[in-house]
C-alpha cells in the first residue's frame, strides 16, 4: 500500500481557500482524499475541494463545519487548523479589540474545531489526526505582532496537551512554518537570515502536513515540526554566519 494514498479519507482544512491552506487542500486532493475547506467568504475560483462557509471563532459554526464534513464524507480523518494571521501593529498602540480578535482566531478557534473533531474521531475506527499550523513567531520574540506570537505559542502548547488527553485514538501535532513565499515577503532578507537561503513554498509546508497525516508518522503525536529552512535569525538580530 502507498502510505501517502488518502483515497476514501475525509479531510477538513480551515482557511483552505488561499495561501498555505489552499496548498494543503490541494496536496490532500492529489493524494485522493475528499477535502472540505472553510472560510468566511466563498472563494472566487473554487477548486476541487468542497466549500463550507464558517467563522471558526464561533464554536457553533466550528461544530457545524465538522458536522458537514461527516455528513458529506461519512467520516473525518484529518483536520488541519490553518486559519489564522494578524496585521502588523505595535503592541503599545493596538486596541484591546484587535488583540482579542487575534487570539480568538489563532488560538481559541483551533480549540473549537479540535473539540468537535475529537468527538467524531474518538468514536470512529482508526481515530484521526488534528494538525495545528503554527508559526516561528510562537517560538521567538515577535515584535510588531506580539499577540499573534503569543497566540501561536499557546497553539503549540495546546497541541501537546490535547495529544496527551486524546491519545491513543487521536494524534495531535503542530507544523511550525518560518517565512513562506508570497506577497510582501522580501526573499533577499529571508536569504540573509535563513540557513537554506530562501523562504519555504506553501507546497513544502503542505508536504509536511501530508507526511504527518500518513501511516509513516503513526507514532508521532505531540510534536512540533519546524519548516523554517534550518532556523532563522530575526531581522532585529545581527547575521553572524559570515563572521570569524
Amino acid at each position: 500500500m502507498d502510505p501517502l494514498d488518502f483515497t476514501g479519507r475525509g479531510v477538513v482544512v480551515t482557511g483552505g481557500t488561499r495561501g498555505i491552506g489552499a496548498a494543503i487542500a490541494s496536496a490532500f486532493l492529489a493524494a485522493g482524499a475528499r477535502v472540505l475547506v472553510c472560510g468566511r467568504h466563498q472563494p472566487l475560483s473554487p477548486g476541487k475541494a468542497e466549500y463550507f462557509e464558517a467563522d471558526v471563532r464561533d464554536p457553533a459554526q466550528a461544530a457545524a463545519l465538522v458536522e458537514a464534513a461527516v455528513d458529506r464524507f461519512g467520516r473525518l480523518d484529518v483536520v488541519v487548523n490553518n486559519a489564522g494571521g494578524a496585521p502588523p501593529v505595535p503592541a503599545a498602540t493596538a486596541s484591546p479589540r484587535l488583540h482579542t480578535k487575534v487570539v480568538e482566531l489563532n488560538l481559541i478557534a483551533p480549540l473549537h474545531v479540535s473539540q468537535a473533531a475529537n468527538a467524531v474521531m474518538q468514536a470512529q475506527p482508526g481515530g484521526g489526526l488534528i494538525l495545528m499550523v503554527g508559526s516561528v513567531s510562537g517560538t521567538r520574540p515577535s515584535p510588531g505582532s506580539a499577540a499573534y506570537g503569543a497566540a501561536k505559542a499557546g497553539l503549540h502548547h495546546l497541541a501537546t496537551s490535547l495529544a496527551a488527553e486524546w491519545a491513543p485514538a487521536v494524534r495531535v501535532n503542530s507544523v511550525v512554518p518560518g517565512p513562506v513565499g508570497g506577497a510582501g515577503l522580501d526573499p533577499g532578507a529571508v536569504a540573509r537570515t535563513v540557513p537554506l537561503g530562501r523562504p519555504a513554498t506553501p507546497e513544502e509546508v503542505a508536504g509536511v502536513c501530508l507526511l504527518l497525516a500518513s501511516p509513516l508518522a503513526s507514532y508521532v503525536s505531540g510534536a512540533a515540526v519546524a519548516v523554517h529552512g534550518g532556523g532563522e535569525w530575526p531581522g532585529y538580530l545581527p547575521d553572524l554566519r559570515n563572521r570569524a
